[in-house]
């Protein structure tokens, strides 16, 4: 999935397991309540926009990433900066064990 910024030229793309990571997320609050999950999907979509606009922009994090958290949602959104793109290696909830997606540098 790749969501291209106009403004800058800095494309987002996610890795695959962030991915499964969002649209598991979306499913799961759409079930909670209907239209919760489409408030989600803009919250993490508004998150990925900020970091592509301001790539450097994002708080310094694990392993030489960076994330923006979303607004109303308790979510951060990894990633690290490649050249003309940013790469999305999780969509975290902040109960989720620190550093679970380290190894997803590896194959993105």
């Amino acid at each position: 999935m790749e969501i291209s910024n106009g403004l800058s030229g800095i494309n987002a793309r996610f890795h695959g397991e962030a991915r499964l990571e969002f649209l598991d997320s979306v499913a799961y609050y759409e079930a909670i309540q209907v239209g919760l999950g489409e408030r989600f999907r803009q919250a993490i979509e508004a998150a990925v926009a900020l970091a592509a606009s301001l790539p450097f922009a994002g708080s310094p994090h694990k392993y030489g990433t960076r994330r923006v958290f979303t607004k109303k949602f308790p979510f951060s959104v990894v990633y690290l900066v490649a050249g003309n793109e940013i790469v999305i290696f999780a969509v975290a909830h902040f109960k989720r064990k620190p550093g679970y997606w380290k190894n997803r540098r590896h194959d993105s």
